[in-house]
Parts: C-alpha cells; structure tokens; sequence
C-alpha cells in the first residue's frame, strides 16, 4: 500500500469511528427519552429500561454502521479539496479512480460486518426481545393475581383468595383470606401474613404464616380446625399468548425455505442494507467535491438528500415485494441496479474530463 493511500485509510478509519460515536451517543438518547417516557407511564419497570435502550440500539446498528462509513468517506474526501490536497494530487498524475482502493479497504470489512448483523444477529435479537417482552407480560399477569382488595380465581375455578395489602417492595402480603374445593369439602384459610415465593422450577407459591385452616361440608357438624405456622398453595401461572413470529424474528434460512411475500420482503431488506452501504461509501467520492470559494453547504445538503433518498427507496422497495408487486431478486436489481448506474454517472460527471485526458 502506498503513503497517500496508508494516510487516507488512517483517516477515513479515524473519522468514522468519530462517527459512530457520535450518531451513537444521538441515537441512545432518543431511546433514552422515548423509553423513559414509557417507564414514567407506568408501561414497563424500571428494571426493563436499560435491556430495552441495548435491543433498541442493537437493532439500528447496522444503520448507524452505514451512515458512520459514509459520513467519514465524505468528510475525508472532502476535507482534501477544502484544503486542495486533491488538487496537488491531481496535478500530480494521481487517477481520481486511484482512490478507490483505499475507500474499498474499509468499506468492504465495515459492509461484511453490516451483513453479519442484518442477516444473523438482528434477527436472533428480536427473538430475545419479544421472549423478553413475554417475560414482562407474565410477570406483569402474575402480579395481576394478587391484587389487593379485589377476590381472585384461579384459573380451574378451585379455590378463591383475597389479600387486603401487598408491598410494594417485596412480596409479602397481609390479612388473606383463602376458599378451596377439595372431593366436596370446603376449605377456609385465614392469615394475617404471608410471602410470595418463586421455586426453582419456576413455579409460584403464596406462603401463609401463622394461620387457621376450617375444613367440612356445608350443613354438617364435623368441621376440622387446625393452626397452622407455614401453609402454601401454588399460583397458577400466567397464561403466555402464542403467535407466529414475524419475518423480522425468522433466521435468514427460514426466510428461503419459505418464500412468502412477507419473508421475501424481509430478506430483501436485509440483503439490501450491507449492498446500499457500500454503494453509498462509493457515492461519497464524487459528491465530495468543494469549491473552495464556493464553500462545503452545497455538497452536505446532497449528501443528507442522496442518503435518505436511498435508505428511503429500498424501504419503498420492501413494501412493494411485501405487497406481491415485485419479487426479492427483482426489487434488489432494480433499486441497487439503479444506484450503481447513477454511481457511474456521479463518477463520470466528476472525473470524466480527467480519465479522458488520463487515457490520452
């Protein structure tokens, strides 16, 4: 590798990842706030914020990735004609295509860890997130059961109970109150405290300390009285709702073995990303141009139109092979096949009088 593309390198490397940083630090706010909103409605515990800001951030990482290599590409670039590096190397002979190699070492490397967390891990994390999600659900049902104040049932209709108080923070409970059905006996339990405890199978269990058990059969005489210092009876467990994953929680796999339009769309997208970030960190090379009396406005505005204008396309895209307008393979032709024809056309637009005379 030669100097000038050893220096361009180190400082495409080091732009990006301040890049990143940045971009990052923007986006964990935003989920910050949005998720904090939520925890402060009383959606979601406290304990659930953070697991909940890492799968948010995980899942856009990808992106961020994307726009962090194609900010640093630009942002180098441009700085050269800022300070009329490109000049001086023009002049000296240098190809503007000679300046790909150095764009296509970290690009490439960057794309094939895009591709990485499109195709594999971001599917693999929106299965933890809704078996996450689940978890809070049936957390969120199971202290349902123990509402203070209100009867509850359980769910085959046996047995009847009532708690007057519950902490807060803690499960122990105060002043319960239990009816049971047992082979035609009635059974009644009264405590004036107890604990919810969790085994390790995972079953639920109200324990009663220090209570009084009436055991009989209504209208007869032979009641049973017995004290009591530990009773328990298991908690029946939270229903969980069972539905089909989404193609955004199926592995890549799954998605070509079953060719819906649904997983078509989806695997569209995730082809789509690594494919639109490296044509993007291309793209940089010729937008980069500044007239130095004219200044660097002009060329950041099309940068910002040119990246949300892609990213914004291939979504459309995802839509149109959702809906059964296009097919997967064929919405990746059209919308990277049309990008690549409009690489070349920036390149040739840019550079075309300096090949040409490069060839003379």
């Amino acid at each position: 590798m030669r100097l000038y593309q050893r220096a361009l390198l180190r400082e495409m490397t080091a732009t990006s990842g301040i890049a990143l940083g940045v971009v990052s630090a923007i986006m964990l706010v935003i989920l910050s706030v949005r998720i904090l909103g939520t925890a402060a409605l009383g959606e979601i515990g406290v304990s659930a914020v953070l697991p909940f800001i890492t799968f948010g951030y995980l899942r856009f990482l990808h992106i961020l990735l994307a726009l962090a290599l194609f900010i640093g590409v630009l942002l180098t670039f441009s700085r050269y004609w800022q300070d009329s590096e490109m000049v001086i190397w023009s002049g000296a002979g240098l190809s503007p295509l000679a300046w790909i190699p150095s764009v296509l070492r970290l690009s490439v490397p960057i794309t094939l860890i895009i591709g990485t967390l499109s195709l594999a891990l971001n599917p693999w994390l929106a299965q933890q997130r809704t078996e996450y999600e689940n978890y809070l659900t049936v957390k969120k049902d199971e202290a349902a059961d123990l509402t203070p104040g209100l009867f509850a049932e359980t769910q085959r209709g046996t047995r009847v109970y009532f708690v007057e108080s519950l902490k807060e923070r803690g499960p122990d409970v105060r002043n319960i109150f239990i009816q049971s059905e047992d082979q035609g006996r009635t059974g009644i339990v009264v405590a004036n405290q107890g604990s919810v405890q969790q085994m390790p199978n995972g079953d639920r269990f109200l324990v009663l300390d220090t209570g009084r058990r009436y055991e009989g059969i209504p209208g007869q005489a032979d009641y049973r009285v017995a004290d009591f210092l530990h009773y328990g009876f298991r908690l029946d467990p939270a229903k969980v709702k069972t539905k089909t994953a989404p193609p955004r929680e199926r592995d890549t796999a799954y998605l070509l073995a079953n060719p819906s339009p649904g997983n078509q769309a989806e695997l569209a997208w995730r082809i789509g990303t690594p494919i639109s970030a490296l044509m993007l960190s291309l793209f940089a090379v010729p937008i980069s141009f500044i007239n130095p009396r004219a200044g660097r406005s002009l060329n950041i505005l099309l940068a910002i139109l040119l990246f949300t204008l892609y990213i914004n396309v291939v979504s459309l895209s995802q839509s149109w092979v959702s809906h059964g307008s296009l097919g997967a393979g064929a919405s990746l032709a059209l919308v990277h096949g049309m990008a690549l024809a409009l690489l070349v056309a920036s390149y040739w637009w840019r550079y075309g009088r300096a090949l040409t005379r490069g060839r003379r």
